[in-house]
């Protein structure tokens, strides 16, 4: 199975995304493209300082240059 399989097959599905940095974003994947560029729905910012995760209303944009990896 091809990485970009997996993405397909993670569409409108929950996922978390760990970004540069120590970031980690989950969220249900909406779209990606081949940049891995993702754009996720009902997104929280995971910060294991805070004692709850912090939510992102809307849509959330990541540019792909920044992810490290993403879990199913």
């Amino acid at each position: 199975m091809k990485p970009l399989d997996l993405l397909q097959q993670s569409l409108r599905k929950p996922v978390l995304v760990e970004l540069r940095g120590g970031r980690r974003i989950r969220g249900t994947l909406e779209s990606y493209d081949q940049h891995l560029n993702l754009v996720l729905s009902a997104a929280e910012e995971q910060d294991p300082s805070a004692t709850a995760p912090t939510p992102r209303p809307g849509l959330t944009l990541v540019r792909g240059d920044s992810v490290i990896f993403i879990s199913p």
